[in-house]
């Protein structure tokens, strides 16, 4: 059986290949590749389909389950690699690189760089309806899911037009830019497996939560080299961030509650057990480099 970070990879792979044909412009199908492949960690599709695994029950539907389950995978890391397209450009971050290479708007200009975020966003919600087309059902779910988790008022744009406000609340603006996508993962997850996906939402909250917070104490504390992208953007662009609220120690106090409490909030299903060991070693995995950097700090 592939392992999930194999599926991920194919399963994004095969959309680029299908939205970057032979009629698409040369320069689009290189912005969007670099904008995407390789990736980061892919940690919203690795949730996605963990949470996907633990609703699944009927072993006679598994197979179509698994298309569906990787279409919403794939939907969420193109729509997260499209907002750190846009959120990279001069008028937000100006940030110079990301994921340890060049930004898009510095390899391939600003214009190519708006649009290869703009051609993600549309290519994402045509994979999941290609993938989600034999159980209509559940794409209208997943469908209503994925909008709300892009758009206004909650979601990764409503998130990054708090930036244009002179006055913020931190915990709201996290949630939209951050936190919404991450609540999404574990929502469509359950939903791709036909289980009632309203009560995965806590879960996903509280991991993007979490995740957030372990971003803003690297973006203090961390080596720029190391991290892949620039830091102390927070700071220079007067940004909301965890640290400057409740001091490092506060954020790191926050950090290990979210952490200790994630599990907690996983709703009963049929591999509760495993999805536990898997939320417990991936949290692990991904906060503790930040928790390292706030005690060296």
């Amino acid at each position: 059986m592939i392992d999930p970070a194999q599926r991920i990879e194919l399963a994004i792979q095969n959309t680029l290949e299908q939205g970057n044909g032979r009629h698409c412009p040369p320069l689009l199908t290189q912005a969007i590749e670099h904008a995407v492949m390789p990736g980061g960690a892919r940690v919203r599709p690795r949730l996605c389909l963990a949470v996907a695994a633990a609703c699944a029950g009927d072993a006679n539907t598994a197979q179509q389950d698994a298309v569906i389950a990787d279409a919403a995978a794939v939907s969420i890391e193109l729509l997260h690699c499209a907002s750190l397209i846009h959120d990279d450009l001069p008028c937000f971050d100006d940030a110079s690189t990301r994921r340890g290479k060049p930004s898009v708007h510095l390899a391939y200009g600003e214009p190519l760089a708006v649009l290869s975020g703009d051609a993600l966003i549309v290519m994402a919600f045509q994979a999941l309806g290609r993938g989600a087309a034999t159980q209509p059902q559940r794409l209208v779910a997943l469908l209503d899911i994925l909008g709300r988790a892009v758009g206004a008022p909650h979601g990764i744009v409503a998130g990054q037009a708090w930036e244009c406000e002179q006055n913020v609340d931190l915990a709201r603006y996290q949630d939209a830019k951050t936190g919404s996508l991450f609540a999404a993962a574990t929502m469509m997850g359950a939903a791709a497996a036909g289980a009632d996906h309203h009560a995965w939402a806590a879960l996903g909250d509280c991991i993007g939560s979490a995740y957030q917070i372990a971003d803003d104490i690297l973006d203090v504390s961390a080596d720029p080299t190391e991290l892949g992208k620039p830091v102390g953007r927070d700071e220079s662009l007067g940004r909301p961030n965890a640290v400057a609220e409740y001091g490092m120690q506060g954020s790191t106090r926050k950090l290990r509650e979210l952490i200790d409490g994630a599990i907690a909030t996983i709703p009963a299903c049929p591999g509760r057990a495993r999805l536990c060991e898997v939320i417990a070693v991936e949290s692990q995995r991904f906060m503790s480099h930040a928790l390292d950097r706030a005690t060296a700090a």
